[in-house]
């Protein structure tokens, strides 16, 4: 009698781990932790369960992205055995030898990247550098010492290969693609992100797919930033949410 009750509390329950990232972290006093809730429980009650489990995250769900298992996910979606759920704030690799993606703790060689996505036949590469500056905000006098970067790695290179499906999808005369995002505390005038794309020439599309490519970067990418100025430090929230699916 007594087992029959033990596989039935075992068969309405289920175990999710869960990851903070950003200023969610640090509402919740860790990076990682798991839950067991009862079987059929969606994000939406999870979010619920985390205000009741940690008060101080209560405020800033609202605000959430959440993923599960590495994709975006609605409130809606029903979590089950396993699930790893993420959650972080709106964001701030392909197996194609002329597809470079990655998040890096590295000092980024744009020359190196440059070679990896040349051959005979490539005429011209356009490269958009994304560099720590001192000053964030145009004649605000806001300055900045350093900004670490943080990422959803695994996440973070999916949605880079993704970002170069979409870039190839659009441009098809594009022959190579570099997407690295640096993660770690960076110091002024160290790069922190770089787009490149290769062609036979320069009329190819190779101008507006870097533009494209450093623009969804930063709309679709789990990464996020701290400042570090005169005042403190601060995590910067972007502005994109994902759509349902």
């Amino acid at each position: 009698m007594g087992g029959e009750a033990a596989i039935s509390l075992t068969n309405d329950m289920m175990k999710v781990k869960i990851i903070f990232f950003a200023y969610f972290k640090d509402k919740a006093g860790t990076k990682n932790m798991e839950l067991n809730l009862d079987a059929g429980m969606n994000v939406g009650d999870l979010k619920n369960r985390l205000a009741e489990e940690i008060p101080a995250l209560k405020d800033v769900l609202s605000r959430a992205i959440v993923s599960v298992n590495q994709e975006y996910a609605t409130d809606e979606l029903t979590l089950s055995e396993g699930s790893e759920v993420a959650f972080f704030p709106p964001v701030s690799g392909g197996d194609d030898s002329t597809t470079i993606v990655s998040i890096s703790e590295q000092p980024i060689d744009v020359a190196a990247a440059a070679e990896k996505i040349t051959n005979d036949q490539v005429g011209a590469i356009c490269t958009f550098s994304g560099i720590v500056r001192g000053e964030t905000e145009r004649g605000n006098a806001h300055k900045t010492f350093a900004i670490e970067y943080e990422a959803y790695k695994p996440m973070a290179e999916k949605k880079l290969a993704e970002v170069a499906d979409e870039i190839r999808s659009r441009w098809q005369d594009v022959y190579g693609i570099v997407l690295i995002q640096r993660v770690g505390k960076l110091e002024v005038g160290e790069m922190a992100v770089i787009v490149a794309c290769s062609a036979s020439h320069r009329d190819s599309g190779i101008f507006d797919a870097a533009r494209y490519g450093i623009d969804r970067i930063k709309e679709i990418v789990p990464v996020w930033k701290k400042e570090y100025g005169p005042d403190g430090e601060m995590w910067v929230e972007g502005d994109y949410y994902p759509e349902a699916p």
